[in-house]
């Protein structure tokens, strides 16, 4: 009897099914080109919104690669969710978030 490994979607294909699912949220509160990216994200970078503020960052999507971001967005994911209107939301002070991100540079 052979014993079949079950083989998970690698870990780029799960970042970006985050990217994707949260590509629509926050279109509200920011302006967005004709194909629904926003005007004011530089390439290669994605909005995130931080604390009970909710205070707007622009990060890096290199972010996605280290172990301490994603960290962040399963809490994000466990606390929030990604199906609401209200943008990718991280669970973190803004100090902290700013400490944190400033490491991963």
């Amino acid at each position: 009897m052979a014993i079949q490994k079950v083989q998970q979607a690698p870990q780029t294909a799960v970042l970006k099914q985050i990217l994707k699912r949260c590509s629509s949220l926050g279109k509200k509160q920011h302006g967005y080109d004709e194909n629904g990216l926003p005007i004011d994200v530089p390439k290669g970078h994605f909005p995130v919104y931080v604390g009970e503020n909710r205070t707007r960052y622009i990060v890096p999507i290199s972010f996605l690669t280290h172990p301490e971001f994603q960290c962040l967005l399963r809490q994000a994911e466990e606390e929030f969710g990604f199906d609401h209107d209200m943008g990718l939301t991280i669970p973190l002070r803004g100090s902290r978030f700013r400490s944190l991100t400033s490491t991963l540079r």
